[in-house]
Formats: structure tokens, C-alpha cells, sequence
């Protein structure tokens, strides 16, 4: 792999373990219309493809399928309202994140944190957890008009930047980071912790699969 310049890092999942605060929103979301919460261990299994398709999965219990529309229209934006008041107060880094990021900067690399939480959340969920100064630029899941697994993200970083797929890497924890990286022409590496669903990340075959941030400077 070659050393890069730009190291573009996913949010949840990778940087940040922000199933407390969702399940939390969630449950309290069910209990707001009358049903039984879910709680955190369906989450933690429920997330990562946005809170939209979060709140449809905790409405019809599945990973997929339509709820009652007029059901959705009443939880999806009490779900908004409740995120927006417990975003960041249980969410926590994971274990060797800081340490990495900070290794990062001294080493020199220009980072970025490309997720598909919408800004109101990602940029607040940083700057509660005090990483927000890491990053050179943010691009949120409604930044622009498209998100990962599309490469658009990926591709204004760099650009952004003034650099190119080549000099750049993806940082990730699921399929969608991976496929992202590729249709840029990303080199990517995936964290084996966290949430693609209960599916072995090396199954989707990025180029590395570290279990900590602590292994990137050995890889790089």
C-alpha cells in the first residue's frame, strides 16, 4: 500500500460507537406511540445504512420492509427530536481512536470524516467527543447529492484537497465504505468492530483489516 496523503475516515462505527445514544432515541421514539422498545442489541444490528431505514427497521422489527406509512409519519420525526436532544451523551470513542488520530496528525496526514449522518448530527457527535479539530473537512450524508456507497463523497475530499484517488485512503467499518473506495479508486482499510451487520468485513475484501486505530502506523 502506498503511503498517502489524505486519509478520508467514516463516523459511526469507526471512529465513534453511537449505538447507545440511537437506541435510546429509538426506544423512547416506541414508547412515544405505543410500542414496546426494542432495545440495544436489535440497534446495534439495525444501524448503519442512516436513521431513516433505522426508524423503518424499529417499526416493522426486519431489516427490511415498508411500515405503515402513516405510523412512519408520526416516529420519524419524534426520532429527529430525540437524537437531536441525546446525540453524544453515551457515544463514545472506540478503544485506541484518539491515540490513532493523534498519531495521524503528528505524522502529518490530512484527514477527513466522510459519513452518511445527516450534518446536525455529525458535526455535534465530533464536537462532543472533541475530535471535530482532527478533521479537515466534514462531508455529512446530506452534504451533497449523493452518499456512500456512491464515491461522490470520496471524490470532493479530494478534490477538496487538490489531491487524487491515488494519493488517498478510505477508513471504514462496513460494505458501503469498501464499495465507495472502489468506485472512487480508493485504496481502503476496514476496522473489524463495527456495524456491517453482523457480517465478517473481509468478506467484502478491502485491501487491510486492522482491530484497532493503533495498527495504522505500522501499516503505514
Amino acid at each position: 500500500m502506498n503511503k498517502p496523503k489524505l486519509i478520508l475516515i467514516d463516523l459511526d462505527g469507526t471512529l465513534v460507537d453511537s449505538v447507545p445514544d440511537l437506541a435510546r432515541s429509538i426506544d423512547l421514539m416506541m414508547q412515544q406511540i405505543d410500542r414496546d422498545p426494542c432495545g440495544e442489541a436489535l440497534v446495534r444490528n439495525w444501524v448503519g445504512n442512516g436513521v431513516e431505514k433505522l426508524v423503518k427497521r424499529a417499526l416493522t422489527g426486519a431489516m427490511d420492509g415498508e411500515p405503515d406509512p402513516s405510523e412512519f409519519t408520526r416516529a420519524y420525526p419524534l426520532f429527529l427530536e430525540l437524537y437531536q436532544r441525546h446525540n453524544g451523551e453515551a457515544s463514545r470513542l472506540y478503544p485506541g481512536v484518539a491515540e490513532g488520530l493523534a498519531y495521524l496528525a503528528s505524522a502529518g496526514y490530512t484527514l477527513g470524516c466522510i459519513t452518511n449522518k445527516a450534518a446536525r448530527f455529525s458535526d455535534a457527535l465530533l464536537t462532543a467527543l472533541g475530535i471535530r479539530d482532527r478533521f479537515g473537512v466534514l462531508i455529512s450524508g446530506d452534504t451533497l447529492p449523493s452518499k456512500k456507497p456512491d464515491p461522490l463523497p470520496l471524490l470532493h475530499a479530494a478534490d477538496y484537497f487538490g489531491l487524487s484517488p491515488e494519493e488517498s485512503l478510505m477508513l471504514g467499518d462496513s460494505v458501503s465504505d469498501v464499495k465507495a473506495a472502489r468506485a472512487a479508486g480508493f485504496p481502503v482499510i476496514c476496522v473489524t468492530y463495527g456495524y456491517n451487520h453482523g457480517e465478517d468485513i473481509r468478506l467484502a475484501q478491502p485491501d487491510r483489516v486492522i482491530d484497532s486505530f493503533l495498527d495504522l502506523q505500522a501499516i503505514l
